[in-house]
């Protein structure tokens, strides 16, 4: 079952999130399907959720 966004008993670090963002970018050589862009939306709202909003942080 897909992790609920907001739940707290099973949310990752925006570490874990934007390595799996890179991965993606990387299988996909740069030209995402479709498919694979409605991944990157998920992963964005996620890593966004790990970081508090705050791009910053995970630089």
């Amino acid at each position: 079952m897909p992790r609920r966004p907001g739940s707290s008993d099973s949310m990752r670090t925006a570490a874990v999130v934007n390595k799996e963002i890179r991965d993606l970018w990387e299988r996909s050589g740069g030209c995402l399907s479709p498919e694979d862009e409605e991944q990157y939306q998920r992963l964005l709202v996620e890593w966004a959720e790990a970081t508090g909003g705050n791009a910053r942080s995970a630089a």
